[in-house]
């Protein structure tokens, strides 16, 4: 790692520098040097002394800084004299730069400042065009401007040569005074500066921006700052708003302002085209009526501190969102705070010693605690203590004392002048003594900040620790003394500045040899530095931190031009001191070469869905606006592996806001998507209140399970059952941890059919063929005939499916085939059976493939063996029913005079099915001493209507007919089980589930105001009760296909 310097500022202006390769503080070398601030950069550092001039410090290099100068001779021929440099009234000057326009003679050339020299005397270029020429540098030409070249022609009447002299910056190593500009106007005097921007160059380090604030609030630019010219040329003014304070400029593209009214600007639109940016936006300050004051920026990070010395965090600032968007509260009391490489952070403790932030790494920005600074400094072998409260920062040494013999009584009394009975005495502690260095470097070490003031205090109370008070007044002849003001104790920090120190972040490997110490005032902090994650993993448990997760994925970008974007995203969880935490995800794009971004609060998010677009592993994010809007954000990961892995991070964020822990509750809501993905939602109380109903249920959340089912039903004792693709019953019992024990892991394995139809029509030339009419269906399509599905385009439902055989007639169609599996109609869409007749004009086949699916759940879901394939299940409640029996022992087989699609059981044993030819029947005499019942009753169908599914309750039956029609079967009461008609209530159910208070859930096959809404959204019954069991309206939900 190559030596980088920590530089500080002590109140009396004196500057010191502190090498990550030594352990010592070094005093500049100019004694006289007062610095008010300084700024550091890579190589370099800028300070505003107490006279207002700017100065630079350059670090020492094996190579120099040369710059060239150079001016071109010009000559003209003529017949008498030859080649003169007596030209004519409108050719260029006889000496002028490269252009002809700019009269540039040898002797107008003068150094910028004392900090270059000249090398050498002016010489000629003998080199043209970078070969070496003959003709002494001359370049020849037919007139000015050409093209100029070493042969001289027979019309070549002009020619010139280039003169070259270098000059050496001598400054290196020693604080330069940068010289004023002339003949513009300087913005003087300066009170702050920052240095930046260099991250924005493919060649970091090189080209730094620099950044002050004139003491009117102006804003100032350095112009001209490049590796050969390291002082820069001249200012540019920088139009603001309002009068600012400070500034301060990150590696990067982030520029942040403090203005005097304690708000903040940020600066957008800075590029390497234009780094002075383009506009201005206000940021209120972090406390409602504390003013901000003082802000540090770094490549992705602002932090500030108010003037209560409390220390803000600004979460998701990024290139693409410089304003961020919230902040957070970080503990500590600091005076002011600096940000350095790699967004490491140092600051100024309230006791004015100096402070370093420990646990910065990407992906935890906040870090997690405080550390003290110390280190030799001089020719002392003693370390620089944290200090206690001394006096404020002063522009310069004169003023400090001013500033000291005007303190009168009134103002604010200092710690000696507290009286006894007031103070708040620590509990002793030990200080850590410096061990003996044997005539080597002491390391830098910690400093119990305790221990330091206890012994503080004692040394202060000495001869007059029985007197109420001490007047806080400097001899003269102690400031005159040849060590200098604050030396005996070490300097009294007043500014910090670590952009050129280069520390790694973790505290095993630092050069700063570092552990966590902490105060009694910043008791809210952990002792001990905890090991660090992986940034893959969740952040440590701790108050007032901030955790993000960085990663690329591509982006759905669903309006014109549709397309694949690929975007950055960022997860940032934030933990509050209560514990409590939230979360943000980001996904940052160009557009036009214009950064952009979106976001999403976690606590917003409805679902998180694995969805099937252009074979990419994809999964649709859904909130409560994006789902009325029928607009998710679609984001793709490269493999299989990055989806399970974002989409289990964003499912545990989700989980953590909303406080879901452990096993899905009794009350959990449970639904499969078409893809055979397991969702569930744990319901609030205020979930089935009349008055704000739909509001809470667009802000539930669905979390999907491990494992994959074709259907799924709850009890209200928890018991949840399913069916796979296959037929094959599953248990649920347990819910996958974070962590789980590959010894306990278990497949879960299904398989599922893939359908498209061939389509052909008959002519009286050819019979049948597949040229079809306009008006006619795709010729190879789904079952319905809306949407085209060709063989070879047809793919699994998800990318976690695979195929397991090839394209094959299927001869099981409901209605019969032929031998070549051919159904026959009169037309599309009719009707379709098995043989052809006279008037069949329109067949079709049925072509199928399968593909399976491999899910590892944990703990083991509970296979059920039975001796066929299930198509309908559902959950009843009883006495003996329980999780730990929630597979049962075996099946017990109940007559019926038909097969039945659909069955049902809800309150007080109630049994209702579904026979495969619509007639619903009701099995009567069922208890808990007989669950199977002792015989079914018949129940008539709606007229002209055919059910298909249907759903009980405690009080109440809901039924799907084939028209997605949804009934509700009045007149249910306990003398009369079965009910007296049915009742109309809408038009849009594909399926219906009702929980055991009567609540009624279903799957939608449109949403009104969304024609092209596929089927499958999640629409719950509004305002259902005693009173109302047939509910007023539909609150539509997710749309994910269900």
């Amino acid at each position: 790692m190559p030596i980088t310097l920590l530089w500080a500022v002590d109140v009396y202006g004196r500057v010191y520098s502190l090498s990550t390769a030594g352990q010592r503080w070094e005093r500049a070398d100019d004694s006289l040097l007062e610095l008010k601030r300084v700024s550091a950069g890579k190589g370099r550092c800028w300070g505003i002394g107490c006279d207002h001039h700017v100065y630079l410090n350059m670090m020492p290099s094996e190579t120099p800084i040369r710059y060239r100068e150079e001016t071109y001779e010009n000559q003209r021929w003529n017949p008498v004299d030859g080649f003169t440099d007596t030209l004519l009234p409108t050719d260029r000057w006889p000496w002028s730069d490269v252009t002809g326009m700019n009269p540039q003679p040898l002797h107008s050339f003068q150094l910028p400042s004392r900090s270059w020299e000249w090398e050498g005397d002016w010489y000629v270029d003998h080199t043209c065009g970078g070969e070496p020429s003959q003709t002494g540098g001359w370049e020849y030409a037919v007139d000015f401007p050409a093209n100029f070249s070493p042969d001289k022609k027979w019309n070549s009447c002009v020619r010139r040569r280039r003169w070259i002299r270098y000059r050496r910056y001598i400054a290196q190593g020693t604080w330069a005074k940068i010289p004023l500009d002339n003949p513009r106007k300087p913005p003087l005097p300066l009170c702050d500066i920052s240095c930046g921007g260099w991250e924005m160059s493919d060649q970091s380090g090189r080209y730094p921006y620099l950044w002050s604030v004139s003491q009117q609030g102006q804003v100032w630019f350095r112009e001209g700052i490049h590796p050969r010219v390291p002082e820069g040329t001249s200012w540019e003014e920088v139009e603001v708003p309002k009068e600012v304070a400070q500034i301060s400029a990150g590696p990067g593209d982030l520029l942040w302002a403090l203005l005097w009214d304690g708000n903040l600007l940020v600066r957008t639109g800075l590029s390497l085209d234009s780094p002075t940016g383009t506009s201005w936006l206000e940021v209120e300050s972090p406390g409602k009526e504390i003013e901000a004051l003082h802000v540090a920026v770094g490549v992705s990070v602002v932090w500030v501190v108010t003037k209560d010395y409390k220390v803000w965090f600004r979460r998701g600032v990024n290139s693409h969102n410089p304003c961020g968007s919230g902040w957070i509260s970080i503990g500590g009391e600091m005076m002011m705070v600096d940000v350095g490489l790699n967004d490491q952070v140092w600051a100024v403790g309230e006791d004015r010693g100096l402070y370093f932030r420990i646990g910065v790494t990407p992906s935890e920005p906040s870090g997690n605690g405080w550390i003290p600074v110390s280190a030799q400094w001089g020719n002392s072998k003693e370390v620089i203590p944290p200090r206690c409260p001394f006096i404020p920062a002063s522009d310069s040494f004169i003023n400090s004392l001013v500033s000291d013999r005007d303190r009168t009584s009134a103002l604010q009394p200092s710690i000696t002048e507290m009286p006894q009975e007031e103070r708040e005495e620590p509990p002793p502690a030990p200080v850590l003594q410096t061990p003996d260095a044997g005539g080597h470097d002491v390391p830098w070490m910690n400093v119990d900040l305790e221990g330091a003031e206890a012994a503080r205090g004692a040394q202060t109370a000495g001869p007059s620790a029985g007197d109420g008070s001490a007047a806080a007044t400097y001899a003269l002849g102690t400031l005159e003394s040849s060590r200098g003001v604050g030396e005996e104790e070490g300097p009294v920090w007043a500014w910090i500045s670590g952009g050129g120190c280069d520390v790694d972040a973790s505290p095993l490997t630092t050069s700063l040899s570092l552990t966590p110490v902490q105060s009694a005032a910043w008791s809210k902090q952990p002792q001990q530095q905890e090991h660090r994650e992986e940034i893959s993993k969740k952040p440590l448990e701790r108050s007032n931190s901030v955790w993000v997760r960085k990663g690329t994925l591509r982006w759905w970008r669903d309006w014109k031009p549709q397309r694949w974007i690929d975007v950055g995203v960022a997860l940032e969880q934030s933990t509050k001191s209560d514990g409590k935490k939230d979360s943000i995800f980001f996904v940052y794009y160009t557009q036009y070469d214009e950064k952009k971004y979106l976001h999403v609060f976690i606590n917003e998010v409805t679902a998180l869905v694995p969805v099937l677009r252009d074979c990419h592993y994809a999964f649709a994010v859904y909130t409560a606006e994006r789902t009325k809007q029928r607009w998710p954000l679609v984001l793709a990961a490269q493999s299989e592996k990055d989806m399970s892995d974002w989409l289990c991070l964003l499912s545990d964020c989700c989980c953590e806001c909303r406080g879901i822990t452990g096993l899905p509750s009794k009350q959990a809501l449970w639904s499969t998507t078409s893809k055979g993905d397991i969702m569930v939602h744990e319901p609030s109380l205020s979930l089935e209140l009349t008055l704000g109903a739909s509001a809470v249920w667009c802000y539930r959340f669905w979390c999907q399970i491990h494992g994959h089912l074709r259907c799924v039903e709850s009890n209200s004792l928890g018991l949840v059952w399913g069916i796979g693709w296959d037929g094959t019953a599953w248990v649920y019992s347990g819910r996958c941890e974070q962590q789980p024990n590959p010894a306990k892991l278990f497949p879960q394995t299904d398989v599922r059919s893939v359908h498209v139809y061939e389509n052909q029509r008959w002519n009286p030339m050819t019979g049948y063929t597949d040229k079809g009419l306009p008006t006619d269906r795709p010729m190879w399509s789904d079952e319905s005939g809306l949407k085209e599905c060709i063989k070879g385009s047809t793919y699994p439902p998800s990318p976690q499916w695979s195929w397991v055989s090839e394209w094959a007639v299927d001869y099981s169609v409901p209605g019969g085939t032929d031998k070549e599996g051919w159904q026959y109609a009169a037309d599309f869409p009719t009707t379709f059976h098995g043989h052809k007749t006279m008037k069949d004009f329109v067949r079709r086949r049925r072509w199928t493939s399968f593909c399976s699916i491999l899910t590892i759940t944990y703990p083991h879901p509970g296979s059920v063996r039975s001796h066929c394939k299930l198509h309908g299940i559902r959950s009843l409640s009883g006495p003996s029913a329980t999780r730990e029996m929630s597979c049962g022992s075996s099946w017990l087989h109940v007559g019926t005079d038909q097969p039945f699609k659909s069955i049902s059981i809800g309150g007080a044993n109630q049994v209702w099915a579904i026979a495969k030819d619509g007639a619903v029947f009701y099995r009567g005499s069922v208890s808990p001493q007989n669950p199977a019942g002792e015989c079914w009753y018949h129940i008539p169908s709606p007229l002209r209507q055919t059910l298909r599914q249907l759903s009980v309750g405690r009080t109440s039956v809901f039924a799907v007919d084939e028209n997605s029609n949804l009934w509700y079967r009045q007149g249910l009461t306990p003398s009369y089980p079965q009910g007296s008609a049915w009742e109309l209530i809408s038009n849009n159910a594909s399926k219906v589930s009702v929980g055991p208070l009567d609540q009624v859930w279903i799957i939608a096959d449109g949403v009104p105001g969304f024609p092209a809404e596929t089927p499958g959204a999640v629409c719950h019954r509004t305002s259902v009760g005693p009173m109302q069991p047939k509910g007023l309206s539909w609150d539509y939900g997710i749309g994910v296909s269900s």
